[in-house]
């Protein structure tokens, strides 16, 4: 697999089909958002998680833009919402789910059966608790999943928490399944959060999406995000906490 350092991190080096291929060899996804890279330095537990990950998709836009600015060696954005999307029409039913609250788990999985044709049982979720900062231990949730054993687990929970959870899960687990961390993706495509249409994805604007829709939460957060310009020009391939 062919891979290019950004920040310290292995991007992974292809197009979305190929990484929908990659991924089916098991292993942890992630796809950092541009607020998450900012943060690479100050968040060891976190940066662990993206270092260890399998695949990591050049999700983030302002990322990828700004890279092929300053890099002979270029990019291919692969949209984490895009991946999910396609990858879902894929699954079978050994699938494993991890979810935020009771009412989005309810409007994912009849979504899921309405649209994917995908029967999810409730006994097929976990309903996450609230996680602390740093590393993560969720022996009720490794129970569950050692049980069930499926060869697909998506965790729909917050992008900076699902990746500590997914290395968690990679870690202690005695197979390797596929563990999909594509941030709010899952919620985007059910409609549980701003629906968003595939030419705003293609066009880099899904933070204007969400910034749209809850404007107190999501503009102080990609306001935010604009540090990672002079991060990364400083930075370059290596890791702000070298």
């Amino acid at each position: 697999m062919k891979t290019q350092k950004v920040l310290g991190l292995s991007f992974f080096e292809g197009d979305l089909e190929a990484s929908i291929l990659q991924a089916q060899e098991g292993g942890l996804l992630v796809a950092p958002s541009a607020p998450i890279l900012t943060d690479l330095a100050h968040n060891p537990a976190h940066r662990e998680a993206l270092e260890q990950a399998d695949l990591v998709l050049p999700d983030s836009g302002l990322m990828v833009l700004l890279w092929n600015l300053i890099s002979k060696k270029r990019l291919i954005k692969i949209s984490g919402y895009l991946f999910l999307k396609r990858f879902l029409d894929i699954l079978d039913s050994s699938t494993f789910w991890v979810m935020p609250r009771e009412e989005e788990m309810i409007a994912i999985l009849q979504w899921l059966k309405d649209e994917k044709g995908l029967p999810v049982s409730p006994q097929q979720c976990y309903l996450a608790p609230f996680y602390k900062s740093g590393a993560i231990d969720d022996q009720a949730l490794l129970e569950l999943i050692q049980t069930q054993k499926p060869k697909t687990i998506i965790i729909n929970i917050g992008g900076g928490v699902q990746e500590r959870l997914g290395l968690f899960l990679r870690k202690q687990l005695d197979y390797k399944p596929t563990i999909i961390c594509t941030g709010a993706a899952l919620a985007f495509l059910a409609g549980t959060q701003a629906a968003i249409p595939l030419w705003v994805d293609r066009l880099y604007l899904g933070w204007l999406a969400r910034c749209l829709q809850n404007p107190k939460v999501f503009v102080p957060r990609y306001w935010n995000a604009f540090k990672l310009v002079p991060i990364l020009l400083k930075y370059k391939d290596k890791s702000p906490a070298a």
